[in-house]
C-alpha cells in the first residue's frame, strides 16, 4: 500500500485531506505533536471511512513536535522505521499570530518560522532524496493566499508563506525532470482552528476544509503547480498588493 504523510493532520485541511487520500486508496500517516489529538483523529477517520478502512495499517499516527529544531529529521526517521511506501508528503502543519510585529513574543515568532519554514524545507529535502531514488513521488506544500502580498499585523505568517510559495515553485522545476511532482496549495480563508489559534473569528465567507481539501488533492493528482481554491481567491491574486494590504489591515480592526 502506498501512503500519504500529512503533517498537522489531526484537524482542518490536513484532516480533510486524510479522508480524501483514503478515498483514493492510499494509507495515511498523520503527524502531530499531540498524541491525544492523533488518537481522536484516527478514530474519527475510522468511523467516517468505515466502508474503506479495513485494516489498522491504513491509518498510522506518529507523534512529533515539528516546531522544535530537529523535529523534521526525527519525524523522517520515525516514518522510515515504519517501512511504509510514502509516495506523498503533505507539509500542512503551521500557525499564524495576529498583532504588531513589536508586540508578538520573539520566541513565538521563532517557533512559527521553525514550523512554517524550516520544517517543510527539511522534509522536502529528506523525502525528495527517496523520491528521486524511486523515480516517483508527490509533495504538496500548504502555503496561503497570504503568500501573494505582505500582511500588516500578520507579518511573519504572511512572510513565511511567501517563502514556502517561492521555495515550492523552485523545487517543482528541479523535481520535474526526476519524475516527482511538487505542488503548492494557497488556500484563502478556511473554516479551521487556525483562526482560534490566531485570536480571530472565522469570517462568514470562509470555505470549508472539506471543499478545500478535495480541490487540493485533485490538483495534486493532476500535477497542478499552484492550487488556489475558489473563484474569489483566484480573482484576488491579480488585485494590486497595496490594495490587498489595506484590506488585511482593515480586517484586523
Amino acid at each position: 500500500m502506498k501512503y500519504a504523510l500529512i503533517t498537522g493532520g489531526t484537524s482542518g485541511i490536513g484532516f480533510a485531506m486524510a479522508g480524501e487520500f483514503l478515498d483514493r486508496g492510499y494509507g495515511v500517516i498523520l503527524a502531530s505533536s499531540s498524541r491525544k489529538n492523533l488518537a481522536i483523529a484516527k478514530r474519527k477517520l475510522e468511523v467516517k471511512k468505515s466502508k474503506i478502512v479495513k485494516s489498522t495499517k491504513q491509518i498510522i499516527i506518529v507523534e512529533q513536535d515539528l516546531s522544535i529544531s530537529g523535529g523534521a529529521e526525527k519525524l523522517y526517521h520515525k516514518v522510515k522505521a515504519l517501512g511504509t511506501d510514502v509516495e506523498i508528503v503533505v507539509n500542512n502543519a503551521g500557525f499564524g499570530l495576529l498583532g504588531g510585529t513589536e508586540s508578538i513574543n520573539i520566541n513565538d515568532d521563532k517557533k512559527m518560522i521553525q514550523l512554517n519554514v524550516t520544517t517543510p524545507v527539511c522534509l522536502c529535502k529528506l523525502f525528495l532524496r527517496d523520491m528521486y531514488e524511486n523515480g516517483r513521488g508527490k509533495i504538496l506544500n500548504v502555503a496561503s493566499t497570504g503568500a501573494f502580498q505582505p500582511g500588516p499585523y500578520t507579518s511573519t505568517y504572511f512572510a513565511s508563506k511567501s517563502f514556502l510559495y517561492s521555495y515550492s515553485r523552485a523545487i517543482r522545476q528541479e523535481a520535474a525532470a526526476r519524475g516527482v511532482i511538487v505542488s503548492t496549495l494557497c488556500p484563502g480563508t478556511t473554516r479551521t482552528k487556525f483562526f482560534e489559534k490566531a485570536g480571530q473569528k472565522i469570517p462568514i465567507w470562509a470555505m470549508s476544509a472539506e471543499k478545500t481539501a478535495k480541490i487540493a488533492v485533485d490538483g495534486l493528482m493532476r500535477n497542478r503547480g499552484i492550487i488556489v481554491p475558489g473563484v474569489i481567491n483566484n480573482i484576488l491574486r491579480i488585485v494590486p498588493s497595496g490594495v490587498k494590504m489595506y484590506f488585511v489591515e482593515m480586517l484586523k480592526n
